[in-house]
């Protein structure tokens, strides 16, 4: 697992920036010279976003997907690295590199399982599938919707497992998520003429205040500890100096629960707009674009997804926690499928997605022991 880890990590594949065929080539070579067949998926587009590789048990069965990203974020500042975010290089026990943690060596860990999973006497009951993503970290994830929802898509699916990193919790839930484009509309003008309004921007402001004084609703109760949360993430509008623009665009991010839903966040958004164009009168009104929704969601206690990595993990000698993440990740993507799903617990890392990532070697056989004797539990538990 180290040595395949390694391999992955020296294989530039920046989200939407590097050419993804050499890190999907490195895994599909490892699989192929372990006996495993794989397929490339393809996007919308044509273009690849997915690796994928069925090994079926040999009889009747529930299937499981193990579900790990060979896109990594970018490198950002190189020189700062202690040791360049290509190298692969072991130290004192640590490997260091981009992508190391999110999520190759959560991939090298699955690969592994599944190999031992083919070579077990009699086979298992049921299947289970990898699937290696290369559209995680463009906010696309282009490969699990054309694993889940492509022309090619299984019927039935009973549960994921998402090797993202952390030894100490299993991510059983996230806040879901609502993006909103808010364009801003008023009445363009010369900046220095007297007949000219304040413009955009300035109703984009009021907006803006407008939005940070909305009440939002707090914990959903103890099975869903976090609040909602609203967060204005980007304004645009206007260029140069001698115009006043009719038009500033902001944006809208509102991290969900069960006390603040998809139908209620749009609400908030569409309200603050109405209040904000009352303040307005004589100008256009402004408009709400949802551009994303994802649901929020929590697997509860007795969920057998939830309770066979909790069991195995705790088996091998770890003790994580059950936790609600504040980001929503494509667990929250797959609960709009129907679809249960842990969206985290892996090796023990530091600099996840900042300057020098690495993971610490000694981590990974309890990780690996861990997924593998949750997916026995729950193939054989059918």
């Amino acid at each position: 697992m180290v040595k395949l880890t390694g391999e992955l990590v020296r294989v530039p594949s920046r989200g939407g920036i590097d050419p993804y065929d050499p890190v999907l080539e490195t895994m599909s070579a490892w699989l192929g010279d372990h006996g495993l067949a794989c397929r490339r998926l393809s996007g919308p587009g044509g273009a690849v976003v997915a690796l994928t590789c069925d090994v079926a048990g040999g009889r009747p069965g529930p299937r499981y997907v193990l579900d790990a990203c060979l896109d990594t974020a970018p490198f950002g500042d190189e020189a700062a690295w202690t040791y360049p975010p290509l190298s692969g290089k072991i130290t004192d026990g640590w490997l260091h590199g981009r992508g190391s943690s999110d999520s190759k060596v959560g991939a090298a860990i699955f690969a592994h399982v599944a190999v031992r999973l083919r070579d077990m006497p009699g086979g298992f009951p049921g299947d289970v599938v990898l699937l290696f993503d290369v559209d995680e970290h463009t906010g696309g994830f282009g490969g699990a919707k054309a694993y889940f929802e492509g022309t090619a898509a299984p019927g039935r699916v009973d549960g994921v497992m998402i090797g993202y990193p952390g030894l100490h919790h299993v991510i059983t839930g996230g806040r879901g998520v609502l993006r909103g484009r808010v364009r801003v509309h008023a009445i363009a003008g010369h900046s220095g003429s007297s007949q000219a309004g304040a413009g955009a921007i300035a109703k984009a402001a009021d907006l803006v205040r407008e939005l940070r004084d909305v009440p939002l609703p707090g914990p959903a109760g103890p099975g869903f500890p976090l609040p909602a949360k609203l967060t204005v993430t980007a304004v645009s509008g206007g260029e140069g100096y001698s115009m006043v623009p009719d038009l500033c665009t902001v944006n809208v991010d509102v991290r969900l629960t069960p006390a603040l839903d998809d139908p209620a966040a749009a609400a908030l958004l569409r309200g603050a707009a109405a209040r904000t164009d009352a303040a307005w009168p004589g100008t256009p009104p402004t408009d709400v674009e949802v551009t994303t929704r994802w649901p929020p969601y929590v697997l509860p206690d007795g969920s057998p997804l939830r309770d066979a990595l909790l069991r195995a993990a705790t088996a091998a000698g770890l003790a994580p926690a059950a936790k609600v993440a504040g980001p929503s990740n494509i667990g929250n993507y797959l609960a709009g499928l129907g679809i249960p799903a842990t969206a985290g617990f892996g090796v023990d890392y530091q600099g996840l997605h900042g300057t020098d990532e690495r993971i610490r070697l000694g981590s990974i056989p309890v990780v690996q022991a861990a997924y593998h004797q949750a997916l026995l539990t729950l193939l054989y538990a059918a």
